[in-house]
């Protein structure tokens, strides 16, 4: 098809183009923009004014116009009243300018206050035809309005996602080998290109200390059509490591000074943006070789969401060797925490190979969620109906379903237990042949079962008899030599009332 528009039209604004992922207007817009252009436009540039009220964090526009089919063609761009935002031609129809991120073609930055431009500029309109057009404009006034790089679910419908929470690239410490086979920094595409070679419903990129990544996630999400880009950074501290995921808003990380005396000060900006923390790698030794490695800080543990109980890393010693998590978090769990035990890679070389540690997903952490969306995948974490797949299959599955009297209980769930009822669990498993499980937690000497191998896709019912205690209850799964294949998360218990 010939095109009639020129410079900085790439396409008919029509298409919705790729920026239609990238904003997430979560309510009805703030303003609306309208006008004509007719061909005495044809070849100039319109600057259409709005202002921008203080304490915005991001400006959203979405454009359309009538008069495609006569081929006209409506160019857009924005400046601030400060410098020039970006320009993105006939290619996108919506955009999004934050502070830490954009839509490519847009420059991230601060949202200054006060008169902005609609750039819009005419390629072709013919001599009788008119272009009517309509600017919807969203002001994102909190961090929480963020949901995401995708603007719609990249897969509708409830299920188990796979991923992995912990990866690093060059945007921190990330290296991997140059063209020369040198070893340099590894660009960011290279792990999403790993993550995605591996099958991975999702994954979270969690640099540093540092929010420079985030642009080029906004940039990357839309060619990655069937994996989610969560924006994360590792909260890197003497005292600890930490992932803060699902938000792009500015996090202090200096714990024990001025900026954070305490570890609440961060978790109050954490929550107050609408992201959740875990705690990464607390099993490990901290000291020279890496100070704040294990976790040392006074935490309030209710306001935490989960903690890595596996690490890429250490799973050269195995997942319940030296540096292992578990114990830490199951700790926590015994002092009555409630708690998504999670698996992160802790990646630095996104073409890491299998069966090597740490290559992208190995493990997998694997969720539960209404749908493949940032926020489905966040809200199934912190429910807790989670396991983790320690060699990072394909396929292998872990569903626990707890009842009794009439209420229902998944992994990271509540059940009110009177002394001596009966609870049936129905452990629904996929890719575990000849393995079998295993119980943890308080409750594990209540359980009625054998543990036989398991046959290929089996769905076998245990039997328990409550005490009336508090406690957890956690089902594995591990291989015919012991090892664990799956770790599952806990459900709770509580005494009826």
């Amino acid at each position: 098809m010939t095109r009639l528009w020129k410079w900085g039209s790439a396409a008919p604004i029509g298409a919705l183009g790729v920026a239609a992922l990238l904003a997430s207007p979560a309510a009805a817009q703030d303003l609306t923009l309208a006008g004509v252009m007719t061909h005495a436009d044809l070849a100039t540039y319109r600057e259409v004014p709005f202002k921008v009220p203080a304490g915005v964090s991001a400006v959203t526009v979405e454009f359309d116009y009538q008069g495609k089919a006569e081929r006209s063609v409506i160019d857009l761009g924005v400046r601030d009243p400060i410098r020039f935002r970006g320009w993105s031609g006939g290619n996108k129809a919506r955009f999004t300018v934050a502070d830490t991120w954009a839509t490519p073609s847009y420059l991230p930055g601060p949202i200054p206050a006060g008169e902005w431009k609609l750039i819009l500029g005419v390629p072709a309109i013919r001599p009788a035809s008119k272009a009517p057009y309509t600017a919807k404009i969203w002001f994102e006034r909190s961090p929480k309005d963020f949901r995401g790089f995708a603007a719609a679910p990249l897969k509708d419908g409830p299920g188990w996602y796979r991923g992995d929470l912990h990866l690093h690239t060059a945007h921190s410490d990330g290296s991997c080998a140059a063209q020369s086979g040198q070893r340099g920094p590894c660009p960011l595409f290279r792990t999403t290109e790993a993550a995605a070679a591996r099958g991975l419903d999702f994954i979270a990129v969690t640099e540093h200390n540092t929010t420079s990544h985030h642009q080029a996630l906004a940039e990357l999400q839309p060619y990655y059509d069937r994996m989610v880009l969560i924006p994360g950074r590792e909260i890197t501290t003497f005292q600890g490591h930490a992932n803060a995921l699902g938000t792009t808003a500015p996090l202090d990380f200096q714990l024990g000074g001025p900026r954070a005396p305490k570890l609440g000060t961060i978790l109050d900006e954490l929550e107050a943006a609408g992201g959740i923390i875990s705690v990464n790698h607390p099993g490990l030794p901290s000291g020279e070789a890496c100070m704040g490695c294990g976790w040392t800080a006074e935490t309030d543990w209710s306001r935490v969401a989960a903690i890595e109980a596996i690490n890429g890393g250490s799973l050269k010693f195995g997942a319940e060797g030296p540096g292992t998590g578990i114990p830490f978090w199951e700790a926590r769990l015994n002092a009555g925490f409630r708690l998504t035990g999670v698996g992160g890679s802790d990646n630095h070389d996104g073409p890491t190979p299998l069966p090597q540690t740490q290559s992208v997903g190995s493990p997998t952490t694997v969720v539960h969620a209404e749908n493949l969306s940032q926020p489905a995948i966040l809200a199934g974490l912190r429910a807790g109906r989670v396991f983790v797949d320690v060699e990072g299959t394909a396929d292998r599955l872990l569903d626990v379903t707890a009842t009794a009297g009439g209420q229902t209980a998944y992994m990271g769930g509540v059940l009110k237990l009177k002394p001596g009822e009966i609870v049936r669990i129905v452990v629904a498993t996929a890719g575990i042949a000849g393995g079998h499980v295993a119980f943890a937690g308080p409750a594990k000497g209540l359980m009625r079962a054998d543990t036989p191998p398991f046959a290929e896709g089996e769905t076998r019912t245990l039997l328990m008899t409550a005490d009336g205690s508090k406690g957890w209850l956690r089902i594995d799964v591990r291989g015919p030599d012991g090892k664990l294949w799956l770790l599952g998360n806990p459900i709770y218990l509580e005494p009826a009332s």
